[in-house]
């Protein structure tokens, strides 16, 4: 596996460097490709807290955790136990996913499972919006089922993605009761 860290606020040293490597190179273990795509660590120090963030892309699949800890060698243990278990739910996930025989769309289209949002007309405009960061990515033809794992495993509540069905942009998002939504365009 190939490594791509860098420090914010900080210095990354060898020894830190070479502990990462350890720790979150355990994980190749789980990969059928000897080289999966280059890992993007991010280590910050604020206010004399650790963080690291670890980004693993996987053909369609983003595997990524963030962990704080008062010592950087200690969040690197546990962002690595993080990412070592979401690996392993999405891989049950997946073998799952193969041995169920019915048709995807039907696990996430009961009546129970779908919220739609709706819009409230009499919403004030003068609200002030401060969008302060913008994202861009590309959107990968899947299911909505797919789409669900994918937020699960990027730890989000909502993600976005293109319906490999109807090729629209759609959204499934985790609601309140803990079940999911899936927004679609007319």
């Amino acid at each position: 596996m190939k490594f791509n860290i860098r420090g914010e606020n900080m210095e990354v040293t060898a020894a830190l460097r070479e502990y990462v490597v350890k720790k979150v190179g355990r994980l190749a273990k789980y990969f059928e490709t000897p080289q999966p795509a280059e890992a993007q660590v991010t280590m910050r120090v604020l206010r004399n807290e650790a963080t690291i963030e670890v980004t693993i892309p996987l053909g369609g699949v983003i595997i990524r955790a963030e962990e704080t800890h008062d010592d950087m060698y200690a969040a690197i243990d546990l962002v690595a136990e993080k990412l070592e278990r979401q690996i392993r739910k999405h891989k049950t996930k997946l073998m799952r996913k193969l041995r169920v025989e019915t048709n995807n769309k039907a696990l996430l289209r009961d009546n129970e499972s779908i919220a739609v949002l709706t819009t409230d007309e009499n919403e004030e405009d003068d609200v002030e919006i401060d969008i302060v960061r913008t994202k861009r990515f590309d959107l990968k033809p899947m299911d909505a089922y797919e789409a669900v794992m994918q937020m699960d495993m990027l730890g989000h509540n909502f993600f976005v993605f293109q319906n490999s069905e109807t090729n629209d942009v759609n959204v499934v998002y985790r609601r309140n009761d803990g079940r999911y939504g899936l927004i679609e365009p007319k």
